[in-house]
């Protein structure tokens, strides 16, 4: 295998990445239902406080002739080129706290040499967790609340939001292989894949985007606002329900999926993340106690997040 480090170029104006982040990823490419990743990646990019920390050399892992880039023409000119990117980031969320977004394509050539470069960053800046998303097209009805297969060695999140835990063969993309390598280290990785109506596979729906931020939330701490994705979901939601609503065929598939969605979910409850191993609730003095642990450590400054100075 050639040299990964050979794969990116480190900016050389960012050295100040603290160490002990967690990485977000999150690439397209081979399936993005409902365009959960391509929102989710628009939003920490052009949103959020960032900095660009390496950048992936196209030329070797794009096949430019199946993913062609956009040229721009002007009347008798062309004005302008936008190849596709696929870079790490150095990011913070709402609350100024930092995190590494990888984004972009996925990789259509040497996905050893591209998880090793990975792998290699992760080594290089000491990551804490690595958790990453996509989204694939279910049979699922879009009234009812988008569901994840997590995958991965944090088990405290699997035993919390997975629906869905199949024993099957699937398609793989890069970011599986990184996955796969990094629980051959026994480093903490999660993947969340959102399952999308498969109806709604081929729009772009806001809800996707919202449930991309609330599973990387969950695993990470991390805290992004998604009051725009909310509000333009309602929206969305309400077409899709009027076109449900004259649309006799429309509205028995959905009445068919909400019938099986709602049969596979009571014969298999999530537990829930308030309980503990026996299923039991906590107490009214056992939540107390811990609140005022939690703010203790934060006014002692124990807990405090690393900066981006």
């Amino acid at each position: 295998m050639q040299d990964p480090e050979g794969l990116y170029e480190l900016n050389p104006d960012v050295t100040d990445v603290p160490e002990g982040l967690h990485l977000i990823a999150g690439l397209t490419g081979f399936a993005d239902a409902g365009s959960a990743v391509t929102q989710l990646s628009e939003y920490l990019v052009d949103t959020l406080d960032q900095r660009v920390v390496a950048t992936f050399d196209t030329d070797i892992l794009l096949d430019y002739r199946a993913r062609r880039p956009t040229i721009y023409f002007d009347q008798d000119h062309l004005s302008d080129y936008r190849p596709p990117r696929l870079a790490l980031y150095l990011a913070t969320d709402e609350i100024g706290q930092p995190f590494l977004f990888l984004t972009g394509f996925e990789p259509d050539f040497q996905w050893e040499r591209f998880s090793a470069a990975v792998l290699g960053l992760i080594a290089k800046y000491r990551v804490k967790t690595t958790t990453w998303v996509h989204a694939i097209p279910m049979p699922t009805p879009h009234t009812r609340p988008i569901g994840v297969t997590v995958s991965g060695n944090r088990v405290e999140l699997i035993d919390a939001m997975s629906i869905w835990k199949p024993n099957t063969q699937v398609p793989a993309n890069a970011l599986h292989l990184v996955e796969y390598r990094l629980q051959q280290m026994g480093h903490p990785t999660v993947g969340f894949v959102l399952l999308i109506p498969h109806y709604l596979a081929d729009t772009e729906y806001p809800d996707a985007a919202v449930k991309a931020l609330e599973s990387i939330g969950a695993a990470t701490g991390l805290i992004f606002p998604s009051d725009h994705f909310r509000d333009e979901g309602r929206e969305f939601l309400a077409k899709i329900d009027s076109q449900v609503e004259t649309n006799p065929e429309l509205a028995r598939l959905v009445g068919a999926l909400e019938e099986r969605h709602d049969s596979y979910m009571a014969g298999n409850p999530l537990r829930s993340q308030l309980t503990d191993e026996d299923g039991e609730l906590p107490s009214a003095d056992e939540i107390a106690a811990e609140l005022e642990n939690f703010l203790a450590i934060r006014r002692n400054g124990e807990d405090e997040p690393p900066t981006l100075l």
